[in-house]
């Protein structure tokens, strides 16, 4: 995993991208991930990688106290019934493993099999998100503008909806 953040960090360079990684012990939940208030500012999410009853794939970014509607936002999107994606799927459309998932694996190939990245609104009202660079041993720090402007230039345009 080493090389794959040392790639996005450089990609994010070359956007002229601004971040700040801070490296931590692994983190699997935003339960875990709550020791990390007051210690790295902005807003922290959670990231649901989703899969609809006929193979659509989504990637969900919340704000990590968001409890997000998976029912009714299958029906904003046009999409039947969510379940989480399987670790295999995530592996082949993100490019990394539960625990892992974050809106900065928009850079890996595979992503263009999703149907759809939507982002919080809750999060739009920050200056700073925080995602995990690929791997959950580490958080980088970025702004939401910047986020933005990186899931487009992954080739995808995010969707803002409100999600509680």
């Amino acid at each position: 995993m080493e090389l794959a953040r040392e790639k996005l960090l450089a990609y994010l360079d070359q956007l002229g991208i601004a971040s700040e990684t801070v490296e931590h012990e692994p983190l699997f939940t935003v339960e875990q991930s709550k020791a990390l208030r007051g210690v790295i500012p902005g807003a922290h999410t959670k990231n649901l990688f989703l899969r609809d009853k006929d193979g659509r794939f989504v990637l969900v970014v919340a704000k990590e106290d968001t409890k997000v509607d998976l029912k009714g936002l299958a029906k904003q999107l046009g999409c039947g019934r969510f379940s989480f994606g399987k670790p295999e799927q995530m592996l082949v459309v993100l490019g990394v493993e539960p625990g892992s998932v974050t809106a900065l694996a928009l850079m890996h190939d595979g992503s263009s099999a999703l149907s759809a990245v939507v982002i919080d609104e809750a999060l739009m009202a920050h200056r700073e998100v925080n995602c995990h660079p690929l791997d959950n041993r580490a958080t980088t720090r970025l702004s939401i503008a910047d986020l933005l402007l990186f899931m487009r230039a992954c080739g995808h345009e995010p969707i803002i909806l409100p999600l509680a």
